[in-house]
């Protein structure tokens, strides 16, 4: 074999050939690693739904509700899925105002195979569809959460009402707040040129990257952080689920009456799912299978081993055994307290994150409920509320540097930022209370809206035989 060397021409070709690949290859461009990995996460939060959080509220109810607790599960999954394509999507991630973004992606409109979606890193990009279904799953998850607060009592047309109201006022807005921002790509665009402009230019650049700045999210603009959740998800849920069971009242018989889980195996089952899933709600969160990924799963295993353990000895040591439904409940706190956290604190800071979550929402779901007396049939507040606010504040001390947290990153600078405590913990501080807020007194208005259009409760008749033969004519078990 012989090798003819190009002539001249044929250098030129070759050059130019190269340049056009070249070119091409600078382009923005889909990574196809991190793509699988997000449908990947995707698949997995969707298995935290159906049938992770399904099966772990179904086999805590009465055997006689079982049913009726998955059925308003699947619903909520499968309706908030629609509304999230026809609008929600739009509303929740474009830009509008601070608070709530626009339509002009009403109806999936421009997103296409081809369209694209950024990370946390410029120039790296996702498909935007695999973005939409990612974010479309925790849409999905946050309101089934609610229904575990008020279980057992609720009308299902009560359920089917209050769902696609409170996600479109109340998940939407809060999503927005303190997700929505102009992305990676735009900030270091703007930036660079700042940095470039001529003099008599630069005042126009930097008027253009304080607009590119501005357009985020009212939360996210008071520098709030929430990696996967903390406020967004959890807090949010969990604050509605307090108000849904205080307005909706105890169930016929409570405090008086055996209201043992009639399956702790299901429970068992559907915790396991949802820690299992929970790797794609909190690992796909960095949108990138890149080391802050690798942080996030370490995370999310420590922390929540830490906290069913803590759960589980405190519980030992108090009341002088440890149950399986404690231990299950102490990994599922430990799960919502890092959620927020887990891709900027570091591992030490996450285990101490677990080992807090699991002793103090015991604390709520037993001494602070019974004292109180409020009848939350699944502890929704006492776990994900009270879990979220953990998680979120300790946030705010854990991304400390000199704590082993990440730090943030400064897009402009091209560098992690200056670490300020208490500026930190404020923003952390803000975001909590405008959630408690938004989602407390909204849902709060919501469900008397629904008390007034379709009755927020079944007669005691229907309770006492139970939801799943009154309300869908089915039996979970025929024995």
């Amino acid at each position: 074999m012989t090798f003819k060397r190009p002539s001249g021409a044929g250098l030129a070709a070759l050059a130019v050939g190269l340049f056009a690949a070249t070119a091409a290859y600078a382009d923005p461009t889909v990574n196809k690693g991190d793509n699988a990995w997000m449908m990947t996460s995707t698949v997995l939060v969707l298995l935290m739904t159906v049938p992770g959080l399904a099966l772990f509220y179904g086999g805590l109810v009465r055997s006689k509700n079982m049913l009726s607790v998955l059925m308003q599960v699947l619903y909520t999954a499968c309706i908030v899925m629609v509304i999230w394509a026809l609008y929600g999507y739009s509303i929740t991630f474009t830009g509008g105002s601070a608070y709530i973004g626009g339509f002009s992606k009403a109806f999936l409109a421009g997103v296409t195979p081809d369209s694209m979606a950024a990370t946390f890193t410029a120039d790296a990009n996702i498909s935007e569809l695999v973005y939409f279904c990612f974010q479309m799953t925790f849409a999905a998850i946050t309101p089934g959460l609610i229904v575990g607060a008020f279980a057992e009592r609720t009308k299902f047309a009560a359920i089917a009402l209050f769902i696609p109201l409170w996600v479109t006022l109340i998940y939407f807005p809060i999503a927005h707040m303190v997700w929505y921002w102009a992305g990676p790509d735009a900030i270091v665009a703007a930036a660079k040129a700042v940095a470039a402009a001529a003099p008599d230019a630069k005042a126009a650049a930097q008027a253009k990257l304080d607009e590119v700045m501005a357009d985020a999210g009212q939360v996210f603009l008071w520098g709030a952080l929430d990696f996967a959740g903390g406020t967004v998800v959890h807090i949010n849920a969990g604050i509605a689920g307090l108000v849904g069971c205080l307005i909706i009242g105890k169930r016929t018989g409570y405090g008086k009456e055996l209201m043992a889980p009639h399956s702790l195996t299901m429970t068992m089952i559907g915790a396991s799912l949802l820690w299992v899933g929970w790797f794609g709600f909190n690992v796909g969160s960095n949108l990138e299978a890149s080391g802050t990924a690798a942080l996030a799963m370490t995370n999310t295993f420590l922390a929540t081993a830490v906290a069913a353990m803590a759960w589980m000895f405190a519980e030992w040591m108090t009341k002088g055994h440890p149950s399986l439904l404690g231990a299950a409940s102490g990994a599922v706190a430990g799960l919502v307290a890092v959620t927020p956290a887990c891709g900027f604190s570091g591992p030490m800071g996450a285990m101490v994150l677990g080992l807090v979550a699991g002793v103090v929402c015991l604390f709520f779901c037993t001494v602070v409920k019974n004292s109180l007396g409020y009848d939350d049939s699944l502890d929704v507040f006492g776990v994900h509320c009270v879990g979220g606010i953990i998680g979120a504040l300790g946030t705010g001390i854990l991304v400390n540097p000199a704590l082993g947290g990440t730090g943030v990153m400064d897009y402009v600078a091209g560098k992690i930022g200056d670490y300020d405590m208490v500026t930190q913990m404020i923003a952390q501080c803000k975001a909590v209370a405008t959630t408690l807020v938004w989602s407390g007194v909204g849902s709060a208005i919501l469900f008397k809206v629904v008390d007034v259009i379709v009755g927020l409760r079944v007669n005691v008749e229907v309770e006492r035989e139970g939801l799943d033969v009154t309300e869908h004519t089915e039996r979970a078990y025929n024995m």
